[in-house]
């Protein structure tokens, strides 16, 4: 047996690949290489155009915003992450959402511009907002905020007429005895206001839609505050 060579078989039989052109050999590892190479081009190519969309989104569409402090429960909480609604930047377009009352917005603090706050819109352009006894008057009705919790306004204030101006609103957060809000430092300017909040995503077990609220508007009158704005409303 040694040194005698055994000729292998052809591959496919009694025909050699060689005898006939028209064969086609098929190599099943090549090709699986091939396919492998081609499925990760493509799977690279569709994450890039994802990471594209999310960046078009964040910037364009939607803001992740941490809550920081409990101005705003029982709505929302010390540590929660939500999602913002950035359109209302183009609200002079007709598709664009407008800032309503009753909204949950974010903004620059007019006083220092590199904090960020959160709280509910109640005085619109052109309102006239005034507080008795804790309770919100718009135009003389009072507002009608079933939003609110008993438990976080037991310490019923009144205050003062405030119109509120073209281009400003008047804020307040949700928790009246522990918010820094429209009744200590003055309106909101319209450009100041970055995002509405749309969407809670953390923690897991609280992801929810963060619904508008849907305040009862006073009709329109011809109402006018009783005082001038201070100086740290102009």
């Amino acid at each position: 047996m040694l040194g005698i060579r055994t000729r292998r078989p052809p591959p496919f039989g009694g025909v050699h690949q060689n005898d006939d052109k028209d064969i086609q050999v098929h190599r099943p590892e090549e090709a699986s290489r091939q396919s492998l190479w081609a499925e990760g081009r493509l799977l690279l190519r569709d994450l890039i155009f994802a990471l594209m969309i999310a960046a078009l989104v964040v910037v364009f569409i939607v803001q992740p915003v941490k809550v920081e402090g409990t101005s705003m429960l029982p709505r929302l909480h010390d540590g929660e992450r939500i999602f913002v609604n950035k359109l209302i930047y183009y609200d002079e377009y007709r598709w664009a959402p407008k800032v309503e009352r009753g909204d949950i917005v974010v903004f620059w603090y007019p006083d220092d511009p590199s904090k960020s706050y959160i709280k509910r819109v109640v005085g619109l352009p052109g309102d006239t907002v005034e507080m008795r006894e804790g309770v919100v008057r718009i135009n003389g009705s009072d507002l009608d905020e079933s939003y609110l919790d008993h438990k976080y306004n037991l310490s019923p204030k009144s205050q003062a007429p405030v119109y509120v101006r073209p281009n400003y609103y008047f804020v307040m957060g949700d928790n009246r005895d522990n918010s820094y809000d429209s009744r200590s430092w003055g309106l909101v300017p319209k450009k100041y206001i970055y995002g509405k909040a749309l969407f809670r995503y953390w923690p897991i077990s609280a992801i929810s839609v963060i619904h508008h609220e849907d305040i009862s508007s006073p009709p329109p009158t011809a109402y006018q505050p009783s005082i001038e704005p201070t100086n740290a409303e102009r």
